[in-house]
C-alpha cells in the first residue's frame, strides 16, 4: 500500500449523519467491548441502501476525552440525507490536518493508514501535535481511503 500525507485547511464545516458509539483504543484492539466494526455493520445495513452515486461516506472520531489513551466518539456517517432510520449529526470542523492517503482491499487498507497515522505521531522527530479535535476517515473508493487528522 502506497502512503502520502499533505497538510491541509479545512475552511467550511461539513455537516455529516449517521450512527455512533463511544469507545477507546484499548477496547477496539483487544476486541473485549470493541465496538466499531458493529457501527460499521449497522451502517452498511440500514444507511448504505439509502446512499446515491454522489454519497460520501466517512468515519468520524470526536469528542475525545484526552488522546489516544481516552474515550472518545466515532460516527459512521454520510453527507446524504438519511429519512429512514433515525441518525445523528456530526460536522467536520474547520481548521488544521494533516491527510495520510492510503490504497488497498478495505477495511485493511484504511486500519494500515491508522497505523502509519500512529507511527508519524510517535517519533520524536515529529513536527505535528495532534489536536484531538475532530479526525475522520473519507472512503474514496473501494480500494482508497484517507485519514485526516487535526494538528495545532
Amino acid at each position: 500500500m502506497e502512503q502520502h500525507i499533505t497538510s491541509i485547511n479545512v475552511s467550511e464545516i461539513k455537516s455529516l449523519s449517521g450512527f455512533k458509539v463511544r469507545t477507546c483504543n484499548a477496547n477496539e484492539m483487544s476486541g473485549e467491548g470493541a465496538q466499531i466494526g458493529h457501527l460499521w455493520q449497522r451502517f452498511y445495513s440500514e444507511i448504505a441502501p439509502e446512499l446515491t452515486s454522489t454519497s460520501q461516506v466517512y468515519g468520524v472520531y470526536t469528542q475525545y476525552e484526552s488522546d489516544v489513551t481516552g474515550d472518545f466518539d466515532v460516527y459512521a456517517c454520510t453527507n446524504t440525507p438519511i429519512n429512514t432510520v433515525e441518525t445523528e449529526s456530526v460536522d467536520l470542523a474547520a481548521g488544521h490536518y494533516l491527510r495520510f492517503s492510503g490504497q488497498g482491499s478495505m477495511p485493511h487498507a484504511v486500519i494500515d493508514v491508522w497505523g502509519q497515522v500512529w507511527q508519524y505521531f510517535s517519533n520524536e522527530q515529529c513536527p505535528h501535535i495532534r489536536a484531538y479535535k475532530t479526525d475522520y476517515e473519507f472512503y474514496k473508493s473501494s480500494d482508497e481511503g484517507e485519514v485526516i487528522i487535526s494538528v495545532e
